[in-house]
């Protein structure tokens, strides 16, 4: 059998007919527990760089990281990211595609995932197509509490003013953000980055999962890992899948409390 374009084998987890996994048996491989959790995902090169020669993460993309990306977009209730990021990688109004409309519809989900967008001072321009373009009102996470500078966000958006950390002044307590979205039921929630974001969420122990695509490049240079932070916080993880396209490794990881 002649291996479809992007064809994904697992090399471990899930096994697909003729070594290649379908889109429902990568869903089944990528499900939320049924509690929910709260998810990474980023792509790096072979020598950890989190972003391309052209300073963008998406450059590292390759076939299979955009069919997996797709994917986990399609499962999640929420898109979580920070708001440079938002900039840099030009996203617009979060829409998936229509296989995935049509997947989550026949399972009584809302067409498309909310955006949650991660500012913390409110850097935001509320005209922006992130929000006139959005199928669904974003979320805007912020700790600025000002009524006048929410006001017109609060017009496009749903605000929810998150409290600094109590042990980092200037961060967001990504726990309290956790209960916030629980509360207007987001439980399975996929944070796309960027690095600052992600450093965060970290430093905090404050995530459950990461899926990390390898790319297959070195980049060299100076730039950055997909987690940026002046705190050193070590998490032990367990490999849950290594899945594997043209020299691609996708990697799933889960939290292990047990690994040392």
């Amino acid at each position: 059998m002649n291996a479809p374009s992007a064809a994904i084998r697992s090399l471990l987890g899930p096994a697909g007919e003729h070594g290649w996994l379908d889109d429902e048996q990568l869903l089944a491989h990528y499900a939320y527990p049924a509690n929910g959790a709260f998810r990474l995902n980023f792509v790096a090169s072979v020598d950890g760089a989190a972003m391309g020669g052209d300073g963008r993460s998406g450059s590292l993309g390759t076939a299979a990281d955009h069919r997996v990306f797709e994917l986990l977009r399609r499962l999640a209730d929420l898109v979580l990211v920070g708001a440079g990021t938002l900039r840099d990688e030009g996203y617009v109004g979060l829409r998936v595609s229509e296989a995935s409309v049509a997947w989550r519809e026949a399972r009584g989900r809302p067409a498309h995932p909310t955006l949650g967008i991660v500012s913390s001072r409110l850097a935001l321009d509320p005209k922006h197509e992130m929000f006139a373009d959005a199928p669904v009102p974003p979320i805007v996470v912020t700790p600025v509490s000002d009524p006048e500078r929410l006001a017109p966000f609060r017009e496009v958006a749903t605000v929810l003013t998150v409290p600094e950390h109590p042990d980092r002044p200037g961060t967001l307590d990504v726990t309290e953000l956790r209960a916030m979205l629980r509360e207007l039921d987001h439980t399975e929630v996929l944070c796309e980055g960027g690095p600052s974001l992600f450093g965060e969420i970290n430093a905090q122990g404050a995530f459950d999962e990461l899926c990390l695509t390898v790319s297959p490049v070195l980049v060299g240079g100076t730039e950055g890992r997909i987690a940026h932070s002046e705190t050193l916080a070590q998490h032990p993880l367990a490999l849950a899948g290594v899945l594997e396209c043209d020299h691609t490794l996708l990697l799933h990881y889960r939290r292990s409390a047990g690994l040392s």
